[in-house]
């Protein structure tokens, strides 16, 4: 008779799972005995790091991705990357270990009094199998409702003695053979509708979001329907991924996240098709209308709370990608002049020390075709639209609920997941430090990927957001020096520090070129970072 430990892992391997990203803990050492040789155990040094490459690679792969933690207090570690994976619906299956059954009444060292409330309301289910023969089919539910849509983290708390325990007969395989899918595409009469409604319009808008990128074929549909029907293409706000080619000339550059920021962007559109986002991530606060005066909205997504909760619109809840190539099907060829090419942001050379946008101004010819850029900083996000071309689905990623820790570890998930494309991570010298226990994991794989910390001693977006609101005497917002050089070196990696624009391009070229490890790039910039609208 098998038993448990047998069993879970026979699914596992079963239903595909290829990684494990894990920080082990006591109470997992029972599942993770006699790991098994043909599954690669991804150590990450801090529980949010292990979420964040974790996240990146799911996301990458479009497939649920087990992620191991340490019991109660290891998931309140995770709990803020969980909060970017739910937001990003990110399908990652997040087991923890759990004290023994017997002693769970007393509250024991490291048990979880109440399991599957600790990590709600950040993911989609929450569970601890009754019985000891329950994990398997606890598992095997997981996967599944991981990666139904909308996609997003759930949670499987595991007791440490039910892997000894004998296994039920004969249901692995039967779990293993099931297969289930919730792709779905809109109903003929709403199609037919909104395409009357696309083709009548006078001036129409095609705003994409996440979602679309996320969608098999999502990024190629929205490049069709816009040049069926030569629409202007804009990013939703802070979209997390970029769902259309960001070189091609219909390309308008991402939408400012504010309500009245977003109307004036969009003034004289008459029809605004938003796929693959909510409607809208607003913040800060700037009332005004949602929408330009005249106009109409209609959202495509397969989110029922995004479209439940968007405050103007009509909304389809279907499969982005699978929608919008039936939609671009059913439109005709329209006869609207195509959008004006859209000028270059103008950037003026840094006088004495670089800004972030010269920065991007410099990344952007030496960028690779096929680069992938993760990133949590904001600082000269318009410059990053306007220079760094995005060319082809999944090059883009961005900490979906804003959360800091995020760029470091995602970019390595990002490159586990696409290990022929290089990887730039973008971050400011204070979010690195939310993260930075990845680097770790990055020098022991030695991953070709590379480091960006953008250097202004201080936060400056939160400067931004307090000259917005009219603080003063806010503490905490200035960094004393921190020494990147010496982290870098302190965990293996080649780090460069520079304020130059010459020796900023010669760094760049070299980590690109490199696959003998990673690579930090430590750039020096202007303070100061303003809201874009």
């Amino acid at each position: 008779m098998s038993t448990v430990h047998q069993a879970t892992w026979e699914l596992l391997r079963a239903l595909g799972v290829r990684k494990v990203f894990g920080n082990p803990g006591s109470t997992e050492l029972p599942f993770l005995a006699d790991f098994p040789d043909d599954i690669d155990y991804v150590l990450g040094l801090h529980e949010g790091a292990v979420v964040g490459m974790a996240d990146a690679y799911a996301q990458s792969t479009g497939e649920p991705t087990l992620v191991n933690l340490h019991t109660a207090a290891g998931l309140g570690n995770a709990m803020g990357a969980i909060i970017n994976a739910a937001a990003g619906h990110s399908p990652l299956v997040i087991t923890a270990g759990q004290q023994v059954r017997a002693m769970l009444t007393l509250e024991p060292l490291l048990a979880n009094p109440d399991p599957t409330a600790l990590p709600k309301p950040a993911v989609k289910w929450a569970f601890e199998p009754p019985r000891a023969q329950d994990v398997p089919a606890a598992l095997a539910r997981a996967f599944r409702y991981a990666g139904l849509p909308p996609a997003g983290p759930v949670f499987v708390s595991l007791p440490m003695d039910d892997f000894e325990q004998p296994a039920d007969e004969g249901g692995t395989d039967l779990l293993a053979a099931r297969r289930v899918t919730g792709r779905s595409v809109a109903a003929r009469a709403e199609l037919d509708r909104l395409a009357q409604r696309l083709a009548a319009a006078r001036n129409p808008v095609l705003v994409v979001g996440a979602g679309l990128d996320a969608a098999p074929g999502g990024f190629d549909a929205a490049v069709a329907l816009a040049e069926r029907q030569r629409l202007p293409v804009w990013l939703a706000p802070e979209t997390a991924r970029v769902g259309f080619p960001t070189d091609h000339p219909y390309f308008r550059g991402s939408l400012p996240s504010a309500i009245a920021w977003v109307s004036e962007s969009l003034a004289g559109h008459d029809l605004l098709l938003v796929v693959g986002a909510p409607i809208f991530q607003y913040y800060p606060y700037a009332p005004g209308n949602y929408l330009p005066a005249g106009a109409e909205l209609v959202a495509i997504t397969d989110d029922p709370g995004a479209a439940a909760r968007a405050p103007v619109g009509d909304a389809l809840v279907a499969d982005p990608g699978l929608t919008l190539v039936a939609l671009a099907e059913l439109v005709p060829q329209t006869n609207r002049p195509a959008p004006a090419p859209r000028a270059p942001l103008k950037i003026p050379p840094a006088a004495d020390t670089l800004t972030a946008s010269r920065v991007y101004d410099i990344l952007g010819p030496l960028f690779p075709p096929e680069g992938i850029v993760v990133t949590e900083s904001m600082n000269g996000g318009a410059a990053m639209w306007d220079r760094v071309k995005f060319r082809q689905s999944g090059s883009f990623f961005f900490c979906a609920a804003g959360a800091l820790g995020f760029a470091l570890p995602a970019a390595i998930g990002a490159q586990l997941a696409q290990p022929n494309r290089p990887v730039l991570a973008v971050t400011g010298d204070g979010g690195a430090q939310y993260g930075i226990q990845a680097l770790y994991t990055a020098a022991s794989r030695r991953m070709p990927v590379t480091f960006l910390i953008l250097v202004n001693g201080e936060y400056g977006i939160l400067k931004g957001f307090g000259d917005y609101l009219s603080t003063t005497g806010v503490p905490g917002l200035d960094l004393d020096y921190l020494n990147y050089e010496a982290l870098a070196k302190g965990y293996g990696i080649r780090a460069v520090r520079t304020g130059r624009p010459d020796e900023l391009a010669v760094a760049l070229k070299e980590a690109f070129t490199a696959a003998d490890g990673p690579h930090m790039i430590i750039v020096d910039v202007q303070p100061g970072v303003q809201l874009e609208h």
